[in-house]
């Protein structure tokens, strides 16, 4: 069998062509083979600041410090004195004003367990759950022993309600940036709209590209 000489030089760069792919494809297996990923446990109150962004340092920092002033502060021990009791607090809204997204949640929830930790109020659950034990309450009444179902009217009213916002101001220049976190909370009495406490706590961070 005799074979022309424009087949074999077909035949020749076709397999020259076959080994480079496979040669590329080679590479860029080995290549991302060689590729691990390292991850490490840490401790929660281990402070990591990666991005220049608010994180859940941020929100733990100011959670603590802003309700230690508040419960600590003269006008707060002055309402507790005059009612003779812990006061109820409610936890209410949180406004994020700045250009970032926060998880207000998050910041919440950290307000309400450090009130809950000091043992000097009473915290007592926002409306989220609060609507929750509503219908648990009205499910009991229709299908628990009425010697166990949780009654009607029994329910705690918050005396004061502490809510606020969140801004935040940068300034900028060549590849650094300054952010300035701006926290504001108010604790104001449910029944006579009087705010018993104002407070501030700002947090500001240099971040370098």
């Amino acid at each position: 069998m005799y074979l022309s000489a424009g087949f074999l030089n077909c035949d020749y760069y076709n397999c020259l062509l076959m080994a480079r792919l496979l040669t590329t494809l080679l590479s860029v297996l080995l290549f991302y083979s060689c590729q691990t990923r390292s991850v490490t446990r840490i401790s929660p109150d281990t402070q990591i600041d990666l991005s220049g962004r608010w994180n859940d340092s941020d929100s733990r920092l100011v959670a603590d410090k802003m309700i230690d002033e508040l419960l600590s502060s003269e006008r707060y021990k002055e309402y507790a004195q005059a009612r003779e009791k812990k006061p109820a607090i409610v936890v209410g809204l949180i406004l994020n004003k700045t250009s970032e997204h926060i998880d207000a949640n998050n910041y919440i929830k950290k307000l309400e367990m450090a009130i809950y930790n000091s043992n000097i109020a009473e915290l007592v659950e926002a409306e989220e759950f609060r609507d929750k034990l509503r219908v648990e309450r009205s499910q009991q009444q229709d299908f628990a022993d009425p010697a166990t179902a949780s009654q009607w009217g029994k329910e705690i009213g918050a005396d004061l309600m502490l809510f606020g916002e969140m801004n935040s101001e940068t300034d900028t220049n060549n590849n650094r940036r300054i952010v300035n976190y701006i926290t504001t909370l108010f604790l104001t009495d449910i029944e006579t709209n009087k705010r018993i406490w104002y407070g501030q706590k700002e947090i500001k961070k240099i971040v370098k590209n």
